[in-house]
């Protein structure tokens, strides 16, 4: 498989495509991650990783434009309202007493580029939470410090080993690529 572009800075999927041993070097451009408040949810991450996509896109010479682009984008939705990063603290102790005894829905949108050639699909898997006490969230919270991360949590650390009762759908989805699917979509580039 050729190197790629990944068009992310997050360290989890670039361990997951080390992992997969797709080789990539990391390109990034800040990019606006609004989307029109009538967008079906299942719709929005695809919609931000297309703009993460072509913001790279745009910076690339012509020969680097012959690589593939992997941009991606991952939320978290609880009764079909999107939950992003939190703010602050009280912000995260609050969205994990929201998921607490839960289930909710992790949808990561993946865009592949090249050249002028687009591949886009959602993955979607649902997580369902034990009741956590709030000794528990406040431990997580204040040890692990997720406010980089939609939901505040991460499925890989502490909370996940303890906290998460069954996954319907693609463990390595909620730690923010579908990875075998990506892998699976590269081939036909």
């Amino acid at each position: 498989m050729n190197k790629i572009i990944l068009a992310s800075q997050s360290p989890r999927r670039k361990q997951l495509l080390e992992w997969a041993e797709v080789h990539f070097d990391i390109v990034i451009q800040p990019t606006d991650e609004s989307f029109p408040a009538s967008m079906p949810v299942e719709e929005v991450p695809v919609h931000i990783a297309l703009h993460k996509a072509k913001a790279v896109q745009s910076l690339l010479t012509p020969a680097q434009q012959e690589q593939t682009i992997l941009a991606a984008d991952t939320v978290v939705v609880l009764d079909n309202r999107i939950i992003g990063k939190p703010q602050h603290r009280a912000d995260a102790i609050a969205i994990l007493a929201a998921l607490s005894g839960n289930t909710h829905r992790v949808i990561t949108g993946v865009v592949l580029v090249k050249a002028t050639n687009v591949i886009s699909f959602a993955d979607i898997t649902t997580v369902h939470f034990h009741q956590l006490t709030q000794e528990q969230i406040t431990f997580y919270i204040d040890k692990y410090q997720p406010y980089d991360k939609a939901g505040a949590y991460a499925i890989q650390e502490w909370i996940g080993v303890v906290g998460i009762k069954s996954v319907e759908g693609d463990f390595y989805n909620v730690m923010g690529l579908p990875v075998s699917r990506v892998v699976q979509e590269l081939a036909k580039l």
